[in-house]
């Protein structure tokens, strides 16, 4: 990000800021990005990055929050658009992968945040995006179920635990082998066996 940067509005900077986070996630360790490789990265001053933001943590609360309103949007952008509900969950899958592929650093953020032991206002955001996405899991395979797309033998809960542990799969795959992009050319042949498990019968 150039000097330009001091020219930015109070609202800019924060999203600047957030911003700068969210790209250099995706080139490091969350927890070894400094205060002072945000501002550089912004091209500002440390004083000027701490005008917006108290303490690094109410940065990292900034970028939990907005990982969380923009991914929500997107899935629920997806659910609207599709036909069905199984339909939904495989675009909400895609969906999901394409937000992790365009933002790298952002499974980063949320793996750093939840693993840590202690209480702190950004890992109470990533609990609660957790927690919405898998209500609104659930909800579509309820109506997937009621609509008879879903096998009734399937847990709710279960099946939403599975969505979610698919995508990361996919993640630790794409960090193992150091191309997020792969996660594209995957996730079709990865959401067809999730699929096969929610509409096989019990066995």
């Amino acid at each position: 990000m150039s000097s330009s940067g001091q020219y930015l509005s109070a609202d800019e900077r924060r999203a600047a800021a957030v911003e700068a986070v969210i790209e250099l996630a995706g080139q490091h360790n969350p927890s070894e990005i400094s205060t002072t490789a945000i501002a550089r990265h912004m091209g500002v001053t440390q004083g000027a990055l701490f005008k917006h933001f108290p303490t690094k943590e109410a940065i990292l609360e900034a970028v939990m929050g907005w990982v969380a309103e923009r991914l929500l949007a997107r899935v629920d952008k997806a659910i609207a658009a599709a036909p069905s509900p199984l339909a939904a969950l495989e675009a909400v899958f895609m969906t999901h992968v394409r937000f992790i592929v365009e933002h790298p650093g952002v499974p980063r953020m949320l793996f750093g945040e939840l693993q840590r032991a202690e209480a702190s206002a950004p890992k109470r955001v990533a609990q609660t995006l957790i927690l919405h996405y898998g209500e609104r899991l659930q909800r579509l395979i309820a109506k997937g179920k009621q609509q008879g797309e879903i096998g009734a033998h399937v847990d709710n809960q279960a099946a939403a635990l599975l969505f979610v542990g698919t995508v990361q799969g996919l993640v630790m795959q794409s960090m193992l082998a150091g191309d997020v992009r792969q996660m594209r050319t995957q996730a079709p042949g990865v959401f067809l066996l999730y699929r096969h498990a929610m509409t096989g019968a019990a066995q």
